[in-house]
């Protein structure tokens, strides 16, 4: 059986982990987008689902400490394709 993630799938999965990473530190919404120097509206977007940008993504990384793993994650990527170049 296809197994395969779409972009919707991964919007929603980041949105509810910011939901639950905000309600974990007790934050409102507004406290939140105060903190990151955002709007309440951009955080609703963002949980709900909604074409949050890149750099509101990444506040919202740096914020609950996970830029780093996601920054790895990508340099691992980088250095996977180094290592094993195209055939073509």
């Amino acid at each position: 059986m296809l197994d395969f993630v779409t972009i919707k799938d991964v919007k929603n999965s980041i949105g509810t982990w910011c939901r639950e990473m905000r309600k974990a530190e007790s934050l409102t919404k507004q406290e939140l987008a105060e903190e990151l120097g955002l709007s309440r509206f951009t955080i609703a977007k963002l949980e709900n689902g909604e074409n949050p940008t890149l750099e509101t993504v990444l506040k919202v990384l740096q914020h609950f400490d996970e830029i780093k793993s996601v920054n790895q994650f990508v340099t691992e990527k980088i250095e996977n394709i180094k290592d094993h170049p195209s055939m073509y």
